[in-house]
Protein backbone atom coordinates (compact mmCIF):
# COMPACT_ATOMS: atom_id res chain seq x y z
CA UNK A 1 0.00 0.00 0.00
CA UNK A 2 2.67 2.70 0.85
CA UNK A 3 4.69 1.78 -2.34
CA UNK A 4 1.67 1.86 -4.22
CA UNK A 5 1.05 5.72 -2.42
CA UNK A 6 4.71 6.46 -3.11
CA UNK A 7 4.36 5.55 -7.23
CA UNK A 8 0.83 7.54 -7.67
CA UNK A 9 2.77 10.54 -6.05
CA UNK A 10 5.87 10.17 -8.02
CA UNK A 11 3.71 9.61 -11.57
CA UNK A 12 1.69 13.04 -9.99
CA UNK A 13 5.36 14.88 -9.36
CA UNK A 14 6.15 13.53 -13.47
CA UNK A 15 2.76 15.30 -14.78
CA UNK A 16 3.74 18.79 -12.39
CA UNK A 17 7.21 18.21 -14.52
CA UNK A 18 5.90 18.40 -17.29
CA UNK A 19 4.88 21.44 -17.13
CA UNK A 20 7.46 23.08 -16.44
CA UNK A 21 7.03 24.83 -13.31
CA UNK A 22 9.74 27.31 -13.39
CA UNK A 23 9.41 29.00 -16.74
CA UNK A 24 5.75 28.43 -16.22
CA UNK A 25 6.23 30.85 -13.16
CA UNK A 26 7.76 33.53 -15.21
CA UNK A 27 4.68 33.32 -17.76
CA UNK A 28 2.97 33.71 -15.19
CA UNK A 29 4.33 36.58 -13.80
CA UNK A 30 5.02 38.54 -17.43
CA UNK A 31 1.04 37.70 -17.55
CA UNK A 32 0.12 40.03 -14.10
CA UNK A 33 2.84 42.25 -15.81
CA UNK A 34 0.32 43.09 -18.88
CA UNK A 35 -2.31 43.09 -17.14
CA UNK A 36 -1.34 45.27 -14.09
CA UNK A 37 -0.43 47.96 -16.71
CA UNK A 38 -3.17 47.99 -18.54
CA UNK A 39 -4.93 49.37 -15.80
CA UNK A 40 -5.91 46.12 -12.95
CA UNK A 41 -8.41 48.19 -11.45
CA UNK A 42 -10.52 48.40 -14.84
CA UNK A 43 -10.70 44.55 -14.99
CA UNK A 44 -12.37 42.44 -12.19
CA UNK A 45 -11.40 39.59 -10.02
CA UNK A 46 -12.77 37.13 -11.87
CA UNK A 47 -11.36 38.19 -15.42
CA UNK A 48 -7.77 38.14 -13.38
CA UNK A 49 -8.58 34.79 -11.99
CA UNK A 50 -9.24 33.09 -15.61
CA UNK A 51 -6.63 35.14 -17.03
CA UNK A 52 -4.15 33.22 -14.85
CA UNK A 53 -5.93 30.28 -14.94
CA UNK A 54 -6.01 29.77 -18.75
CA UNK A 55 -2.61 31.00 -19.60
CA UNK A 56 -1.29 28.43 -16.76
CA UNK A 57 -3.00 25.37 -18.02
CA UNK A 58 -2.08 26.45 -21.93
CA UNK A 59 1.28 26.81 -20.97
CA UNK A 60 1.95 24.18 -18.94
CA UNK A 61 0.62 22.24 -21.77
CA UNK A 62 2.77 23.59 -23.93
CA UNK A 63 5.71 22.89 -21.75
CA UNK A 64 4.40 19.08 -21.82
CA UNK A 65 4.24 19.39 -25.89
CA UNK A 66 7.89 20.05 -25.50
CA UNK A 67 8.53 17.43 -23.12
CA UNK A 68 6.92 14.57 -25.97
CA UNK A 69 8.65 16.31 -29.16
CA UNK A 70 12.26 15.94 -27.30
CA UNK A 71 12.14 12.98 -25.90
CA UNK A 72 14.79 11.22 -27.65
CA UNK A 73 17.01 14.19 -27.12
CA UNK A 74 16.24 14.80 -23.60
CA UNK A 75 17.77 10.99 -23.11
CA UNK A 76 21.22 12.45 -24.44
CA UNK A 77 21.53 15.19 -21.86
CA UNK A 78 22.50 14.91 -17.85
CA UNK A 79 20.28 17.74 -16.85
CA UNK A 80 16.89 16.11 -19.11
CA UNK A 81 17.78 11.95 -19.18
CA UNK A 82 15.72 11.80 -15.61
CA UNK A 83 12.71 13.89 -17.10
CA UNK A 84 9.18 11.31 -16.64
CA UNK A 85 9.68 10.48 -20.34
CA UNK A 86 13.62 9.29 -20.72
CA UNK A 87 13.14 8.01 -17.32
CA UNK A 88 9.97 5.38 -18.40
CA UNK A 89 8.00 7.37 -15.72
CA UNK A 90 4.88 8.67 -18.07
CA UNK A 91 4.65 7.12 -21.55
CA UNK A 92 4.83 8.80 -24.70
CA UNK A 93 1.31 9.02 -25.60
CA UNK A 94 0.01 10.07 -22.38
CA UNK A 95 2.09 12.61 -21.95
CA UNK A 96 0.85 14.00 -25.94
CA UNK A 97 -2.93 13.70 -25.00
CA UNK A 98 -2.28 15.66 -21.55
CA UNK A 99 -0.60 18.43 -22.96
CA UNK A 100 -3.06 18.76 -26.28
CA UNK A 101 -5.86 18.81 -23.35
CA UNK A 102 -3.98 21.57 -21.27
CA UNK A 103 -3.44 23.68 -24.51
CA UNK A 104 -7.12 23.63 -25.18
CA UNK A 105 -8.40 23.96 -21.97
CA UNK A 106 -6.88 27.08 -21.20
CA UNK A 107 -7.26 28.33 -24.84
CA UNK A 108 -11.20 27.57 -24.52
CA UNK A 109 -11.00 29.19 -21.01
CA UNK A 110 -9.20 31.95 -22.05
CA UNK A 111 -11.82 32.95 -25.29
CA UNK A 112 -15.07 32.27 -22.92
CA UNK A 113 -14.07 33.52 -19.63
CA UNK A 114 -12.04 36.51 -21.05
CA UNK A 115 -12.47 37.75 -24.62
CA UNK A 116 -10.97 36.51 -28.54
CA UNK A 117 -8.03 38.17 -28.49
CA UNK A 118 -6.65 36.78 -24.94
CA UNK A 119 -7.87 32.65 -26.22
CA UNK A 120 -6.18 33.74 -29.60
CA UNK A 121 -2.95 34.93 -28.11
CA UNK A 122 -2.40 32.29 -25.97
CA UNK A 123 -3.22 29.93 -29.10
CA UNK A 124 -0.78 31.63 -31.24
CA UNK A 125 1.79 31.15 -28.30
CA UNK A 126 1.55 27.47 -27.67
CA UNK A 127 1.82 27.07 -31.78
CA UNK A 128 4.64 29.23 -31.85
CA UNK A 129 6.73 27.68 -29.36
CA UNK A 130 5.80 23.97 -29.73
CA UNK A 131 6.00 23.89 -33.91
CA UNK A 132 8.40 26.72 -34.70
CA UNK A 133 10.78 27.29 -31.60
CA UNK A 134 11.33 23.64 -30.52
CA UNK A 135 12.33 21.96 -34.29
CA UNK A 136 14.04 25.22 -34.91
CA UNK A 137 16.65 24.35 -31.77
CA UNK A 138 18.44 21.65 -33.87
CA UNK A 139 18.67 24.16 -37.37
CA UNK A 140 20.10 27.46 -36.63
CA UNK A 141 21.30 29.44 -33.02
CA UNK A 142 18.93 31.99 -34.63
CA UNK A 143 16.47 29.57 -32.48
CA UNK A 144 16.47 31.76 -29.29
CA UNK A 145 15.30 35.29 -31.05
CA UNK A 146 12.36 33.40 -32.66
CA UNK A 147 11.70 31.74 -29.07
CA UNK A 148 11.21 35.31 -27.52
CA UNK A 149 8.71 36.13 -29.70
CA UNK A 150 5.84 32.64 -27.93
CA UNK A 151 7.99 34.11 -24.46
CA UNK A 152 7.09 37.98 -24.86
CA UNK A 153 3.62 36.73 -25.72
CA UNK A 154 1.37 36.46 -22.70
CA UNK A 155 2.76 39.86 -21.61
CA UNK A 156 0.31 40.99 -24.83
CA UNK A 157 -2.30 38.47 -23.43
CA UNK A 158 -2.02 39.68 -19.57
CA UNK A 159 -2.74 43.41 -21.59
CA UNK A 160 -5.54 42.51 -23.38
CA UNK A 161 -7.57 40.41 -21.04
CA UNK A 162 -7.70 43.67 -19.12
CA UNK A 163 -7.65 45.86 -21.69
CA UNK A 164 -9.67 44.24 -24.48
CA UNK A 165 -7.11 45.51 -26.98
CA UNK A 166 -4.13 45.97 -28.21
CA UNK A 167 -2.52 49.69 -27.02
CA UNK A 168 1.09 51.19 -27.50
CA UNK A 169 1.58 50.11 -24.00
CA UNK A 170 0.95 45.84 -24.47
CA UNK A 171 3.85 46.70 -27.50
CA UNK A 172 6.53 48.48 -24.89
CA UNK A 173 5.93 45.64 -22.52
CA UNK A 174 6.37 42.61 -25.59
CA UNK A 175 9.85 44.50 -26.69
CA UNK A 176 10.57 44.44 -22.46
CA UNK A 177 9.59 41.00 -22.70
CA UNK A 178 11.48 39.94 -26.05
CA UNK A 179 14.45 41.78 -25.00
CA UNK A 180 15.05 40.08 -21.35
CA UNK A 181 14.98 36.66 -22.75
CA UNK A 182 18.30 37.18 -24.70
CA UNK A 183 20.66 37.57 -21.75
CA UNK A 184 18.07 34.65 -19.56
CA UNK A 185 18.49 31.74 -21.85
CA UNK A 186 22.01 32.49 -23.83
CA UNK A 187 22.62 32.40 -19.75
CA UNK A 188 21.29 28.83 -19.40
CA UNK A 189 22.56 27.58 -23.25
CA UNK A 190 26.55 28.92 -22.15
CA UNK A 191 25.81 26.44 -19.03
CA UNK A 192 24.44 23.83 -20.86
CA UNK A 193 26.70 24.38 -24.03
CA UNK A 194 27.98 20.48 -23.66
CA UNK A 195 24.83 19.09 -23.38
CA UNK A 196 22.61 20.88 -26.06
CA UNK A 197 25.86 19.59 -28.02
CA UNK A 198 25.54 16.05 -26.98
CA UNK A 199 21.92 16.42 -28.13
CA UNK A 200 23.25 18.15 -31.45
CA UNK A 201 21.06 21.70 -30.43
CA UNK A 202 22.26 24.21 -32.26
CA UNK A 203 22.11 26.93 -29.79
CA UNK A 204 24.89 29.71 -29.92
CA UNK A 205 27.23 28.65 -27.72
CA UNK A 206 27.43 25.43 -29.10
CA UNK A 207 28.07 26.90 -32.62
CA UNK A 208 30.26 29.77 -31.47
CA UNK A 209 32.21 27.87 -28.31
CA UNK A 210 34.45 30.63 -28.12
CA UNK A 211 31.79 32.81 -27.01
CA UNK A 212 32.82 36.15 -28.53
CA UNK A 213 29.29 36.05 -30.14
CA UNK A 214 27.13 35.03 -27.51
CA UNK A 215 28.64 38.21 -25.32
CA UNK A 216 27.83 40.28 -28.01
CA UNK A 217 23.97 39.07 -28.07
CA UNK A 218 23.78 39.56 -24.72
CA UNK A 219 25.21 43.16 -24.08
CA UNK A 220 23.10 44.33 -27.17
CA UNK A 221 19.80 43.25 -26.00
CA UNK A 222 20.77 44.52 -22.11
CA UNK A 223 21.51 48.43 -24.18
CA UNK A 224 18.46 47.78 -26.28
CA UNK A 225 16.62 47.39 -22.69
CA UNK A 226 16.89 51.00 -21.39
CA UNK A 227 15.61 53.02 -23.79
CA UNK A 228 12.55 50.85 -23.95
CA UNK A 229 12.12 50.46 -20.22
CA UNK A 230 11.95 54.40 -20.21
CA UNK A 231 8.93 54.79 -22.78
CA UNK A 232 6.35 53.63 -20.29
CA UNK A 233 7.41 57.04 -18.82
CA UNK A 234 7.42 59.14 -22.15
CA UNK A 235 4.18 58.29 -23.08
CA UNK A 236 2.33 59.15 -19.32
CA UNK A 237 1.70 55.48 -18.54
CA UNK A 238 4.14 54.96 -15.52
CA UNK A 239 5.47 58.17 -13.54
CA UNK A 240 8.84 59.47 -12.36
CA UNK A 241 9.44 56.68 -10.09
CA UNK A 242 9.04 53.92 -12.54
CA UNK A 243 11.81 55.61 -14.80
CA UNK A 244 14.12 55.70 -11.88
CA UNK A 245 13.64 52.43 -10.54
CA UNK A 246 13.57 50.38 -13.75
CA UNK A 247 16.84 52.14 -15.19
CA UNK A 248 18.34 51.24 -11.79
CA UNK A 249 16.74 47.64 -12.21
CA UNK A 250 18.17 47.73 -15.78
CA UNK A 251 21.52 48.78 -14.58
CA UNK A 252 22.24 45.81 -12.13
CA UNK A 253 20.70 43.47 -14.71
CA UNK A 254 23.38 44.66 -17.55
CA UNK A 255 26.20 44.64 -14.66
CA UNK A 256 25.48 41.18 -13.89
CA UNK A 257 27.11 40.45 -17.36
CA UNK A 258 30.12 41.25 -17.03
CA UNK A 259 31.37 38.60 -15.04
CA UNK A 260 31.00 36.34 -17.95
CA UNK A 261 31.92 38.83 -20.51
CA UNK A 262 35.66 38.85 -18.62
CA UNK A 263 35.85 35.12 -17.62
CA UNK A 264 33.11 33.05 -19.96
CA UNK A 265 33.16 30.79 -16.91
CA UNK A 266 29.98 28.65 -15.42
CA UNK A 267 29.68 30.40 -12.40
CA UNK A 268 29.34 33.69 -13.64
CA UNK A 269 26.18 32.34 -16.28
CA UNK A 270 24.90 31.74 -13.33
CA UNK A 271 25.14 35.44 -12.07
CA UNK A 272 23.43 36.65 -14.89
CA UNK A 273 20.89 33.72 -14.83
CA UNK A 274 19.82 34.61 -11.28
CA UNK A 275 20.22 38.71 -12.04
CA UNK A 276 17.48 37.78 -14.73
CA UNK A 277 15.20 35.65 -13.19
CA UNK A 278 15.04 38.57 -10.59
CA UNK A 279 14.50 41.08 -13.02
CA UNK A 280 10.69 40.23 -13.38
CA UNK A 281 9.28 40.08 -9.71
CA UNK A 282 10.95 43.45 -8.98
CA UNK A 283 10.05 45.12 -12.12
CA UNK A 284 6.25 43.72 -11.38
CA UNK A 285 6.67 45.18 -8.13
CA UNK A 286 8.18 48.69 -9.44
CA UNK A 287 4.59 49.08 -11.77
CA UNK A 288 2.41 47.80 -8.77
CA UNK A 289 4.38 50.54 -6.29
CA UNK A 290 4.11 53.40 -9.23
CA UNK A 291 0.69 52.58 -10.11
CA UNK A 292 -0.23 52.81 -6.23
CA UNK A 293 1.81 56.57 -6.01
Amino acid sequence: MKLQKQAKNSVLSGYLELTKPNILSLVLVTTVLGYYMAGFKNGDWQTFIFTLLGTALAAGGSGALNHYLERDYDKLMVRTRNRPIPSGLIEPQNVLFFGLVLVLLGTVILAAGVNIITGFLSLLTSFLYILVYTPLKRITWLNTSVGAIPGALPALGGWTAAAGSIEAGAWILFAIMYLWQHPHFYAIAWMCKDDFARAGFKMLPVVEPGGSKTIRQIFWHLILLFPILSLPFFLGILSYFYLICSIILALLFFLSAFPLALNRSRRSALVLLKSSVFFLPILLIIIIADKGI
